[in-house]
């Protein structure tokens, strides 16, 4: 998986604006939903990101994208927190979820089973190593429709 040429415009806008902050991107979408475009920014920090700090980042955000106008259609900009269900999909989320349960879809079953929770315990650029009940078992990453964390409480 990789960003888009528009996700990677903004990526270099944004880098600038949360350095100082301690806070760091986790995840940026730039899509088409029904007759709109939707830019969004999740981010994070340790400890958890609030939402001033979501305020802070969408205003300075908002005035670079305006002055350097990257995008040349019109969406809306939403910057949120990752949340505790947080997508994982670059190897950075892999390395920062190991060893954590995580609820996976797949497109298709395999050994039976479709959508399940199993802890995250390696990977490779084809594969994710998961366990299930006690038992490893590697599973190839294109097959994987959604891998999110699991939210515990």
């Amino acid at each position: 998986m990789a960003y888009n040429k528009t996700e990677q415009e903004v990526i270099k806008l944004l880098n600038p604006i949360i350095e100082g902050r301690e806070i760091y991107l986790w995840d940026i979408e730039f899509k088409k939903e029904g007759p709109s475009y939707v830019l969004r920014i999740f981010l994070d920090k340790e400890g958890g990101i609030g939402i001033s700090d979501c305020e802070e980042v969408s205003r300075a955000l908002s005035d670079v994208l305006d002055d350097k106008d990257p995008i040349p259609q019109e969406y809306m900009l939403e910057v949120s927190s990752a949340g505790l269900d947080r997508a994982i999909k670059y190897d950075f989320h892999f390395d920062a979820c190991m060893g954590k349960n995580v609820d996976v879809k797949l497109f298709a079953a395999i050994d039976g089973l479709k959508e399940f929770t199993a802890k995250l315990i390696g990977y490779d650029d084809e594969n994710l190593k998961l366990e299930i009940d006690g038992n490893e078992m590697s599973f190839p990453k294109n097959k994987i429709s959604s891998l999110r964390l699991t939210v515990e409480f």
